[in-house]
């Protein structure tokens, strides 16, 4: 009996799996305008996510540059970063590999699926967007390549979408570094064919044809292929761009959402936070591990509240940041001159030039800064002029990636790296000066190709302070051991930065996952 339902049994096996008809997949989903511009926005997302700007890239390189150090309430794995004490399980370095990968990941798809999508004949604009879509998406895989090569240096080189991949693709190998720099120069020439040079408020602040003329001339700069930075790099400065300087500095780094929305000249590309293009406003509280009920977006930086001073102040501008704003006068070096630059980055006293006032628009009125005598903070990306304190994690202060300041200042680096120290980029780097709310006094003479060097390095180091730029600026300049080791000896008697810390550590998930990287590692590093 027992054997004739057992014969029953296996004579009567059926399939009993559903296949729900209604599912999307590749070929199904991706079959529309609107489904590709999604998925375009979800591409421009992974900006927002954990290790990038929403949170911890902030964090990562104003501590690692030495603009930012760690006060006591900053602990834990944010330390390590402070005190260059970290390895392969960092939190925030994968963090940030695993936030660029998504990126790549969520552009393949989309510049895969877009190619194979035919518009609608009937609507002109879709051609169009299609293009658009596509270069949009090479822009931010370029952008997400550019931040791995000159973090990590050689990595796997992940370049189309794959439905089903097979142990070799998980396993993929680094690629040369020569490789991953051709790939981003192709990616980028082909975004700047296909973007617009303007898009209609609706879509504002998605990359546009001259953040990739920008990110172009700056990974040339990288490169050292100074004459082509050059040529691309002059392209901003002409027809059919419009970009100029903020006449208020400050204005980069309040919130548009709180002001009259007036678009900044001088933004290139920015990380928007808040309501833009597609998204609603995300949860506050969604980058402190937050799930899709708390909101499902990470629209906010969390910045402002971390660093401020009146709120959760994690880190301080550091002394040697701050005393970089005092420098000889360049028309009487024998006097030293206090940089205006100064008040618009960090409270302090009135000697250090910092801004000694806040709340200027709070309905009581202009309020002393009450801690000049315990140290600096940050004024920068902040909004004290407007409230006492914030009460939440909530900025909508946008992250300027590239401004037409920075390319003024690689534009002239790139004419002093060819030994031109002459008039075209004595008068960059004056312009940048000669902002109405800075109003520097001039340089006469740029000097000696060293002389123009240190000039424009302190230019940088003035104008970008805080803006995640030092940190890749000592790197690529090669002085980044010698600088952050002369700063933390003088101001908290370390020098931790060793050799090693020209890369970032390969994260130790992606050895764990793949075994063609583990195997390329040397030293449990890089």
């Amino acid at each position: 009996m027992t054997g004739g339902l057992l014969a029953l049994s296996i004579g009567c096996k059926k399939d009993l799996s559903l296949i729900n008809k209604g599912a999307y997949t590749s070929d199904t989903y991706f079959t529309s305008d609107v489904a590709l511009n999604q998925a375009v926005v979800a591409t421009y997302a992974g900006l927002l996510h954990t290790g990038m700007w929403a949170r911890e890239w902030y964090f990562t390189f104003d501590l690692l540059g030495y603009d930012a150090k760690n006060n006591q309430p900053l602990g834990g794995d944010l330390l390590q970063l402070a005190q260059y004490n970290f390895g392969p399980d960092q939190n925030q370095v994968g963090e940030t590999w695993a936030a660029l990968y998504q990126i790549i990941a969520r552009a393949n798809v989309v510049i895969d699926r877009a190619q194979v999508w035919k518009p609608d004949p009937s609507k002109p604009t879709e051609a169009t967007d299609q293009t658009q879509y596509i270069a949009e998406c090479k822009f931010l895989r370029a952008y997400a390549y550019f931040q791995l090569v000159n973090l990590y240096g050689r990595v796997p080189l992940r370049t189309h979408y794959i439905t089903l991949p097979t142990p070799a693709d998980i396993n993929a190998p680094r690629s040369p570094v020569a490789d991953i720099w051709a790939f981003i120069e192709q990616d980028l020439k082909d975004a700047e064919a296909g973007l617009p040079v303007t898009y209609s408020d609706a879509n504002y602040g998605r990359a546009t044809q001259g953040a990739a003329v920008a990110l172009l001339g700056k990974s040339y700069l990288y490169e050292k292929k100074w004459a082509s930075a050059q040529t691309e790099l002059t392209k901003l400065t002409q027809a059919p761009f419009t970009y100029s300087l903020a006449p208020v500095y400050n204005d980069l780094f309040d919130d548009p959402n709180q002001d009259d929305g007036t678009k900044n000249p001088e933004t290139i590309f920015q990380v928007m936070n808040q309501k833009w293009t597609d998204w609603g406003i995300g949860n506050q509280y969604y980058v402190f591990g937050g799930q899709e009920t708390w909101g499902g977006k990470a629209t906010h930086s969390d910045r402002a509240q971390e660093y401020g001073f009146n709120d959760w102040n994690n880190v301080h501008i550091t002394t040697t940041a701050v005393k970089a704003f005092t420098y000889p006068n360049p028309q009487n070096p024998s006097a030293n001159y206090i940089d205006p630059r100064a008040a618009f980055t960090f409270y302090g006293d009135a000697a250090s030039g910092g801004q000694t006032q806040y709340c200027q628009q709070c309905s009581t009125g202009p309020v002393d800064f009450p801690f000049a005598s315990k140290g600096y903070e940050w004024l920068k990306y902040e909004y004290y002029n407007k409230v006492a304190s914030f009460g939440g994690p909530q900025s909508g202060i946008n992250g300027q990636v590239i401004r037409y300041a920075d390319v003024l200042l690689m534009l002239a680096e790139s004419y002093i790296q060819q030994g031109n120290t002459g008039a075209v980029p004595l008068g960059l780097i004056n312009q940048v000066r000669s902002r109405p709310s800075v109003n520097a006094p001039l340089y006469t003479s740029l000097g000696t190709q060293t002389d123009a060097m240190a000039i424009l390095m302190r230019e940088r180091q003035l104008e970008l302070t805080g803006e995640q730029s030092r940190y890749f600026d000592l790197i690529r300049w090669g002085i980044a051991k010698q600088t952050i080791n002369a700063e933390m000896q003088i101001e908290n008697g370390t020098q931790p930065f060793q050799d090693k810390n020209v890369l970032f550590p390969i994260p130790l998930a992606e050895k764990n996952a793949n075994s063609a990287v583990a195997k390329d590692i040397s030293g449990d590093w890089n």
